[in-house]
């Protein structure tokens, strides 16, 4: 694997990008997290199609990170046992409404995940929270703790899904939109 540093002109500036050359099928374009660009070419691939790809991607490049600098200070990877007792009491504040409809109480894990707030893993009777969760205020990590439970009645993000986090948190849909405002930092 070879990495290399490139710039190319754009009609909306420069762009530098880290060009890795590796065993794959296709040219991938990446915007990382702090408004990095990073692209993935298989050898037999010249630099210079790298450099038109790029140049073919600045406006969508462009977008990306003003969406990222909007989106404020990332969250830094906290303590993880610090997080997983938050994400505790969280769990014991929303497995309430979940019981009645048939929802145990699963295994909680709590990990630092820089793509995803939380997964549910039905099958093993376990959610893995993001410990960045206990950073943000407790709504919001009510509102990933329940979006999980809510995957043992629905695997799936289908409409029953849907109709459940209606029914148990009528404003869901708002605290979705203030967590993706919220950005996660690369430890």
């Amino acid at each position: 694997m070879v990495e290399t540093q490139r710039t190319v002109d754009t009609p909306q500036g420069p762009i530098t990008y880290t060009l890795t050359v590796k065993s794959v099928k296709n040219m991938n374009l990446r915007l990382e997290g702090d408004g990095t660009v990073r692209v993935s070419v298989n050898r037999r691939v010249p630099y210079a199609a790298a450099d038109t790809f790029v140049r073919s991607r600045a406006a969508w490049i462009g977008r990306g990170r003003e969406r990222l600098a909007q989106r404020g200070a990332p969250i830094p990877p906290p303590d993880r046992e610090e997080a997983l007792q938050s994400l505790t009491r969280a769990l014991d504040r929303v497995l309430p409404q979940v019981e009645p409809l048939g929802v145990t109480r699963p295994a909680l894990q709590a990990r630092y995940m820089t793509s995803r707030w939380g997964s549910c893993h039905w099958t093993r009777g376990k959610i893995v929270l993001n410990t960045a969760l206990a950073a943000l205020p407790e709504e919001l990590m009510d509102y990933v703790t329940l979006h999980e439970l809510v995957h043992f009645l629905h695997p799936n993000h289908g409409p029953g899904f849907y109709a459940v986090m209606d029914r148990l948190m009528p404003d869901w849909k708002e605290k979705r939109a203030r967590l993706k405002g919220c950005a996660l930092q690369k430890p």
